[in-house]
């Protein structure tokens, strides 16, 4: 059990978040015994990685509740699934198909992967699969479903009998054109199944049906069982409503929507959850990553390069602050996961709860000693040339002959990372140095001076003899350009690996043949 003055003078955000939470709602979250989370997905694209953050993130401040309240707590993910199609994704096969069935609810348009009965459920599905790959604990809810199954029903005849006070709320926000056709309610046209963005003609609040202007043509339509969906602002607040739900956090570029939503849950009697906004995700272009382009690094890229504990870190880290996500990105963020995993070991309770990797692991972190950071196993794979797990596993062991694979899990996982993103991403990156002639001779004498070496000696003395040589070598007013010269001849980077550790690991000897080869 965490002391109660580590829980209040941490801030760590998903404590502050929590706490503002607990506060805000307190006699709401009382009276029902429960504290309701939501996330939002629209399966108008594949999941990308932008979803599983807020999924990520929400489990944090459940994580966190956990600590500070006996309550129990509800993560709802809720799928947007009876939207129209409004375009074509990039990132589909047989295009033609779903651009026949645009504006319809995606519930109503075909798999074009042909695995279930339509394109919603089976990116439903696709988001379920990779949240359960990750352990995460969530209720999930189809509002195709609720719509249908008349769960909305009660809400909805709350909506209809505010009707006026939302398009007051609404209308000052939109151009003069559209003030003309807007309506909260949507109807799905009997004809096409398209989801009409009409404008309404007469409601009936008695029998709960609106007449519709479809085009000249009176097209009435209950406000029930699905027969309509809401527009989105609208929807979002009868979704909180109808949900009971005490947090939701959404991206920056909703924030005005969230205004007007919070704004419609207060007249129509309710208080508006507890709100979170955090920055966008990025491509390496600086664009917005979208499910429809299906551009950035996905969920499946990053975990065939690293470890789902990784991504999560990435998720944590900075989320008021934009972050690109792209394939380089990974092996930094591995590195700052091992960094923060060793010094769990020497931290006290309060270091632990601001301690990223805490609320990465909820709060039960995994003891393992860090064996090198994975910039240097990056190394070592271009080193050894190594193509396999094995392989590699028989070069750390000729080195370090104390460890195996059972009792380091974490870097048995990284080993196989390693040498995937070598190959992938690393590799076709390289660009290496050819060395000038007074840089050759540089090199040459760092050679000789590796003679005078041997496996036993330790990482600090290898490292004063590389620095000696570059002093006696025309660098001794700027090392950096002797370790920048080292790295782009020999792993075609500006930057490495501490050379006195690598040496260390990788043998003397073996240096010596790998800057000699460079060289040539």
């Amino acid at each position: 059990m965490v002391k109660k003055e580590n829980l209040d003078k941490t801030n760590a955000w998903p404590f502050v978040e929590a706490k503002k939470m607990l506060r805000e709602r307190k006699s709401i979250i009382e009276k029902k015994g429960k504290i309701i989370l939501q996330t939002g997905y629209g399966p108008s694209g594949l999941p990308h990685i932008g979803t599983f953050g807020e999924v990520a993130r929400t489990s944090m401040i459940v994580n966190a509740l956990k600590h500070l309240t006996d309550l129990p707590s509800e993560i709802i993910t809720f799928s947007d699934d009876m939207d129209g199609l409004r375009k074509v994704p990039d990132n589909v096969p047989k295009k033609e198909l779903l651009e026949k069935n645009l504006h319809k609810p995606l519930t109503q348009v075909p798999d074009p992967f042909n695995k279930f009965s339509s394109f919603g459920e089976h990116n439903n599905q696709m988001l379920k699969n990779f949240l359960d790959k990750f352990s995460f604990k969530y209720s999930f809810k189809s509002s195709t479903e609720l719509y249908k199954s008349g769960f909305f029903n009660p809400t909805l005849q709350v909506i209809l009998d505010n009707y006026d006070g939302i398009m007051n709320i609404i209308l000052p926000t939109l151009g003069k054109d559209r003030q003309k056709t807007y309506s909260p309610f949507l109807p799905i046209c009997p004809e096409t199944g398209h989801v009409l963005e009409i404008p309404i003609k007469e409601i009936n609040k008695k029998d709960l049906k609106i007449v519709f202007d479809n085009n000249g043509k009176d097209l009435e339509k209950s406000i029930l069982d699905g027969d309509c969906k809401l527009q989105w602002k609208v929807d979002w607040a009868m979704r909180w409503y109808a949900l009971d739900v005490d947090f939701e956090m959404y991206g920056k570029d909703l924030i005005e929507s969230a205004i007007l939503s919070t704004k419609i849950i207060k007249l129509i009697g309710k208080t508006n959850p507890s709100g979170f906004a955090y920055e966008l995700f990025l491509d390496e272009k600086g664009e917005k990553i979208s499910k429809s382009k299906g551009n950035g690094i996905t969920i499946d890229q990053w975990l065939e390069y690293a470890s789902p504990e990784s991504l999560s870190l990435y998720m944590y880290q900075n989320p008021k602050r934009a972050k690109k996500l792209y394939k380089e990105i990974v092996s930094k963020t591995v590195d700052e996961y091992l960094e923060l995993l060793e010094k769990t070991n020497n931290q006290d309770e309060f270091q632990l709860l601001m301690n990223p990797v805490w609320h990465v692991h909820n709060s039960k972190t995994p003891k393992e000693q860090t064996i090198m950071s994975f910039s240097m196993l990056l190394n070592l794979v271009e080193s050894s040339n190594a193509e396999n797990k094995d392989l590699l596993w028989k070069f750390v062991k000729k080195y370090k002959k104390d460890i195996s694979e059972k009792d380091y899990p974490i870097f048995d996982k990284l080993v196989g990372y390693a040498i995937r993103y070598f190959n992938d991403v690393i590799k076709k990156n390289k660009k290496y140095k050819k060395p000038s002639s007074e840089e050759k001779i540089a090199l040459e004498a760092l050679i000789k001076k590796l003679d005078d070496c041997n496996d036993q000696m330790t990482p600090e003395d290898i490292q004063t003899l590389i620095y000696s040589t570059g002093k006696e070598n025309g660098y001794s007013k700027n090392l950096r350009d002797w370790f920048r010269l080292i790295y782009e001849v020999v792993f075609g980077d500006e930057n490495g690996p501490r050379m006195g550790f690598f040496i260390s690991f990788f043998g003397v000897k073996e240096t010596k043949e790998l800057i000699k080869n460079k060289i040539k």
